[in-house]
């Protein structure tokens, strides 16, 4: 009962609240298991090439905005292989990836680097400005068998960074973890 309950609520958050401006839409996963905002047209895509524990593929969607990306996309793990390990150690391994090879701190300033929390699940969160203010935010989060990772790109200026704000804070998922 608390299972139908949450997914009417997850489903039906989107009607109760304002109208959406046109420029945006919410994704759905196909499972039920998520919804988030992105701007319009969001397009779906699939990955088969497997890493180390994918159970599945990995499935995406991607956007753009005034020449900024949003990205989004999640992967399903082998049973067992996330809840057998430390989420909050995983996490962070797996926002971190290698952004220190890619942006070096030499040149670029690590704004927010640092383990979060979305509905109790483990998440990590890592923004990157460069020295002109632009800025790529990224999040990941493990819930149970699951990875879930957000990526989006933002100008130095407050319109670019509110719609890469609303794209991350958009994310909600049918389980809370206690």
């Amino acid at each position: 009962m608390k299972r139908r309950l949450l997914v009417f609520a997850l489903l039906a958050a989107p009607l109760s609240a304002q109208a959406q401006p046109a420029d945006w839409q919410t994704v759905v996963g196909r499972d039920l298991r998520f919804r988030l905002e992105m701007p319009a047209p969001a397009e779906e895509s699939k990955a088969s090439e497997k890493e180390k524990g994918h159970a599945g593929e990995r499935i995406a969607w991607a956007s753009k905005r005034d020449g900024e990306m949003f990205d989004f996309d999640y992967v399903d793990y082998q049973p067992g292989w996330f809840s057998d390990r430390d989420t909050k150690e995983m996490a962070r391994d797996l926002g971190r990836g290698d952004a220190e090879k890619a942006f070096p701190r030499a040149k670029f300033k690590y704004v927010r680097d640092e383990p979060i929390t979305l509905q109790g699940w483990d998440g990590y969160a890592l923004d990157i400005e460069d020295a002109g203010g632009a800025i790529v935010m990224m999040r990941t989060y493990i819930v149970k068998d699951r990875l879930y990772r957000l990526l989006v790109t933002a100008k130095n200026d407050m319109a670019s960074k509110s719609a890469a704000t609303r794209f991350l804070d958009s994310l909600r998922l049918a389980e809370t973890r206690q």
